[in-house]
């Protein structure tokens, strides 16, 4: 697994531990009951504080996705199908408010949008 800490984002660095270890989890990358590195490794590794390290694990097991047995460590939970479709369904707003906006910068009408969705859907609905 890969953490990378972009200094320059403006994003906690809690939350971009937090983010690509979800972003790992959702897509597979890690699988359900795999052990994580340990909160303690993984700071030293990235070099930065424990306590950050921390904040994000606990963060990703408040939300469910991964799980600690004391003493042997933090593992990904078992994937819950309705909070991995919640996740997808809220990244897909977000994109859509983008999109929304985007047109309506560009003075698009509703019937326009809607065109360039059903042309997008075309190859899924096949």
């Amino acid at each position: 697994m890969t953490i990378l800490i972009d200094n320059k984002s403006g994003a906690p660095i809690y939350d971009q531990i937090y983010s690509q270890i979800k972003n790992h989890i959702i897509s597979g990358q890690l699988k359900e009951n795999e052990m994580l590195p340990s909160i303690r490794k993984l700071a030293k590794d990235l070099k930065i504080s424990f306590i950050t390290t921390k904040r994000a694990y606990d963060e990703l097991e408040n939300e469910g996705f991964i799980y600690t047995i004391p003493a042997k460590g933090c593992f990904v939970a078992a994937k819950n199908i309705e909070l991995i479709r919640e996740e997808n369904l809220k990244k897909i707003e977000d994109l859509l408010e983008q999109a929304v906006q985007l047109a309506a910068a560009c003075n698009l009408s509703k019937s326009e949008i809607i065109s360039m969705i059903n042309f997008s859907l075309e190859d899924y609905n096949k």
